[in-house]
């Protein structure tokens, strides 16, 4: 690991330092661990910085996800995106709609939208039948255009099913290339506009859907052979991203 690895203050003056407004800070940084004198200093840091922070979680425990959903209040986010499954839980679509349904009315008192993003468990179009079954308009998607390749959808057919549902835009850019003994494909990231997503499509189909979605870039980046490499690498691609998205998007 890095000497220092980034803090989730750290990620705000990156943010800051790139010209964007919104930062959604997820599992791989969970906040749930901060003291409520942390969660404080970290609201105050980012309106100083004039950044918005978006609160993302994995699982969909009861008690866990209403300690995120207090946070999410405290942090002013008005989505919490959630990963539905876990390493050691993976829950049935029954289990899920029946969790959520009951856990959504106080998502819907405190006015913050719970963002179920697409992954490999389900299909598109299972995750569409259980935001319909759960019934409430603060359960919805956080797209991501790359995740459900694990379930054998490209980004065409996520965002037809799930577009109209979306409050939450992942945006991950990837090439998909044969390995190199031919007997098999790779499907590696690359930094926004340089591979085979076609954002500016996938921008205005979310448009003509009716949904103007905060898009959030993810990266997936190759580690280099060395940590000061990788994060080297990092830093570049979220550059060249952020510069080519400020194109299509303008704030």
């Amino acid at each position: 690991p890095p000497e220092r690895p980034m803090q989730a203050i750290d990620l705000l003056d990156r943010a800051a330092k790139l010209g964007v407004h919104v930062v959604q800070i997820c599992d791989n940084l969970p906040l749930d661990g901060l003291a409520p004198g942390e969660v404080a200093t970290l609201e105050r840091w980012a309106a100083r910085l004039g950044v918005s922070i978006e609160l993302g979680t994995r699982g969909i425990g009861p008690d866990h996800l209403q300690t995120y959903l207090q946070l999410a209040r405290h942090l002013r986010s008005h989505i919490l995106r959630v990963v539905i499954d876990t390493a050691t839980h993976h829950p049935s679509e029954d289990e899920i709609v029946g969790t959520l349904h009951e856990i959504s009315p106080g998502f819907e008192r405190a006015g913050i939208c719970l963002a179920i993003e697409n992954h490999d468990l389900f299909k598109a179009s299972t995750l569409a039948r259980i935001i319909e079954r759960i019934g409430s308009r603060y359960v919805r998607i956080c797209l991501d255009t790359a995740n459900s390749f694990g379930a054998l959808e490209g980004p065409e057919a996520v965002v037809e099913a799930l577009g109209p549902l979306t409050v939450n835009l992942h945006v991950k850019d990837f090439i998909i290339r044969r390995a190199e003994h031919m007997l098999g494909f790779t499907v590696e990231g690359r930094p926004a506009g340089q591979g085979l997503l076609n954002i500016p499509w996938l921008l205005q189909r979310l448009r003509e859907q009716g949904r103007d979605p905060n898009a959030i870039l993810e990266l997936w980046t190759p580690p280099e052979a060395t940590v000061a490499a990788t994060i080297a690498k990092e830093n570049a691609w979220a550059a060249s991203s952020i510069a080519y998205l400020r194109q299509l998007i303008s704030d």
